[in-house]
């Protein structure tokens, strides 16, 4: 249990260690706005993966990928400088699924929404097949036995 403790305090600290140093060391203008949003470290230490996202269309995407690719010498030997680790693990960027989840979770709830307002819509003014109170009631029992015994 204490290796996984260590392997999510040493992937903390390479999500902040790239962050930073994206902000302030690497310049390549096909860099976008990237977001880190996570990293995780395999139980040896040895490979990191650093989950990224970037706001922008598809070509944006793609230029920050390559971006992040060519500077990987870069960060993983400010991540080795700032953590103190024995064997600097490798770094692996991959994109950030969660944003693409959000959106098609909202685009579905949007349809719930629109389909629950024509059901509505179908609903109003709408009267029931039967009778307003389709139960008998106890009372309405016992007039009926004393009408059939009479």
């Amino acid at each position: 249990m204490a290796d996984n403790a260590r392997a999510r305090k040493l992937a903390d600290r390479i999500q902040v260690v790239v962050a930073e140093t994206l902000d302030r060391r690497i310049k390549d203008p096909r860099l976008g706005f990237v977001t880190i949003t996570d990293a995780r470290v395999t139980g040896d230490l040895r490979e990191a993966t650093v989950f990224y996202t970037v706001y922008g269309d598809e070509e944006e995407r793609a230029a920050s990928a390559a971006a992040l690719e060519s500077a990987k010498g870069i960060l993983r030997s400010e991540v080795g400088r700032q953590t103190g680790v024995r064997f600097t693990p490798t770094l692996a960027f991959v994109p950030d699924a969660l944003p693409d989840n959000a959106r098609t979770i909202d685009d579905l709830l949007d349809k719930a929404r629109a389909q629950d307002a024509q059901v509505r819509e179908a609903s109003t003014g709408a009267t029931y097949a039967g009778d307003a109170d389709p139960y008998r009631k106890p009372d309405e029992d016992a007039e009926d036995g004393d009408d059939a015994s009479a």
